[in-house]
């Protein structure tokens, strides 16, 4: 009983069927044209590439015959999280969608946040006004652009696009919704105060469902246009963290994953839904009826990575050799890269600083350092960034069973180990490391019933494949050094804000 997961990242979409053993039958991965950049923080994505990398996709596996269309019996979706994308009556695209990471947003959060106060703001989503979030970007554009928001009949998320592509139907999960700022969190419903307060219509929203609950089918014109047989089950599926999650037997409370792509994400599953007062860290519905959990988010993670890649790289296109050659620099520099500090904050940052303005930095630079110094610093810095998240988690009393690792970070020995150090915590790797979109497949295992639960499905098909053990001098060693580390965001804070009224 084969199963379809497709994940909307933001470079590219992948498509992934598995069978009931949790193996992997086929996959296609189509990329993104490249997001645009009008302002600095403004970042955007037209949904449509989404559905043109979705279609291909599905089409390239189908057409492989390895699994046929008409044995499919599900489809999850994943996807990143808090893209607006709105839609006309007629289902087209108003405008290109702002996404998670673009920081135009500030003014209107202020606003939210000054209208409702933050305290009731938590108790009514659990999380506070943050540029990353999709309400503020509602409300951008009601402010910013009338003429496009009067077209405007429907907010969907970017995983949601695709299934109205598909179905014909506006619905999404609860995990994603988390993200919007208009879910009430803790009972997992579309929040009427805020919609009030915010004087949305309800009738913007698509209705909502836990993520493994069948939420349409694929209608004659998704079949036509990917391959797919009319009427198979389209199931609700979750936002990429919590697929991700999934993906990785994050389910239980106590289980916490570190998951480095572009951003990174510390993320445990709890049995309530844990606040933390000051906001630093989110709450959301998890992809398990009756659970949540607490994300700690690094803008800029495997992106700082990428970032010095594109800059600084030469001789070497090929992306997997040229990460191995950075890897393989990076180990030449000790434990601490001998003082120097970067602390990641390319994008802005969320955890636990809540600052669209701050901005990456190179600290404690001599002329005794080389590349293989400011590389693994990198490398470094991500992960004392990830490690204020564990940090939060201990004030917030969230336990800490076990870390397993994700994304970028799970790939690379040398990331693995850095990260077990700085952490101070065996972390584990899972055997399958295909991401969101596996636990979008799983997903809609559960959906279809070839398993009960989301938890039966995880303790069937998951497996570790690998634990690392912190290594106890470079622990310690490390362990000073976010001390140091945690001091340069406060030396440098009222800087950002300078330059950034500049």
């Amino acid at each position: 009983m084969p199963h379809m997961g497709i994940d909307v990242g933001t470079a590219a979409t992948r498509v992934l069927i598995i069978d009931e053993q949790g193996k992997s039958l086929d996959s296609a991965t189509v990329e993104h044209p490249p997001f645009t950049t009008f302002k600095s923080g403004w970042v955007e994505q037209n949904p449509e590439d989404w559905w043109r990398a979705a279609s291909q996709g599905i089409r390239e596996v189908l057409a492989r015959r390895k699994v046929p269309a008409e044995e499919i019996t599900a489809i999850g979706l994943s996807g990143q999280m808090h893209g607006s994308v709105l839609l006309d009556a007629r289902g087209s695209v108003v405008r290109p969608a702002l996404l998670w990471c673009d920081q135009r947003t500030d003014e209107q959060c202020r606003g939210i946040t000054e209208k409702i106060g933050l305290d009731r703001l938590i108790q009514l989503t659990c999380n506070p006004a943050l540029t990353g979030f999709t309400l503020p970007k509602v409300l951008w554009v009601r402010e910013n652009e009338p003429q496009e928001w009067k077209q405007v009949h429907k907010i969907l998320l970017p995983k949601d696009y695709i299934r109205y592509c598909l179905s014909g139907q506006y619905a999404t999960d609860v995990s994603d919704a988390s993200g919007t700022l208009l879910l009430d969190v803790g009972n997992r419903r579309w929040s009427g105060e805020m919609l009030s307060e915010m004087e949305l219509e309800s009738n913007l929203l698509p209705s909502l469902y836990e993520s493994s609950q069948v939420t349409g089918t694929v209608s004659e014109a998704g079949a036509a246009q990917t391959g797919l047989v009319k009427g198979t089950p389209i199931i609700a599926g979750a936002g990429d963290q919590a697929a991700g999650a999934v993906s990785m037997g994050v389910v239980l409370p106590g289980a916490v994953s570190a998951n480095i792509g572009n951003s990174g994400v510390v993320f445990a599953a709890t049995d309530r839904p844990a606040l933390d007062p000051g906001g630093r860290v989110h709450t959301f519905c998890h992809a398990v009826p009756g659970r949540w959990h607490v994300m700690g988010v690094t803008q800029a993670a495997g992106l700082s990575l990428r970032w010095f890649r594109h800059c600084f790289q030469y001789g070497l296109e090929e992306e997997n050799k040229a990460y191995d050659h950075l890897f393989a620099e990076a180990a030449e520099a000790p434990p601490g890269s001998d003082g120097l500090f970067w602390n990641p904050y390319l994008m802005g940052e969320r955890t636990p600083h809540l600052d669209p303005y701050a901005r990456a930095s190179l600290v404690g630079l001599t002329a005794y350092h080389n590349r293989s110094h400011v590389i693994r610093s990198i490398l470094e810095g991500v992960a004392f960034s990830l490690r204020d998240s564990f940090r939060i988690f201990e004030e917030m009393e969230v336990p800490v069973n076990h870390v397993r690792l994700g994304g970028y970070g799970a790939r690379s020995p040398l990331w693995r180990q850095i990260q077990a150090d700085i952490y101070g915590h065996t972390v584990e790797v899972v055997e399958c490391e295909e991401g969101a979109v596996f636990g979008a497949a799983l997903l809609a295992g559960v959906g279809s019933g070839t398993w009960p639960s989301v938890d039966s499905a995880c303790a069937a098909v998951v497996r570790v494949a690998h634990s690392i053990a912190p290594d106890v001098a470079s622990s310690k060693k490390l362990n000073r050094q976010y001390q140091a580390y945690r001091s340069i965001y406060a030396a440098l804070r009222n800087i950002y804000a300078g330059l950034a009224r500049d």
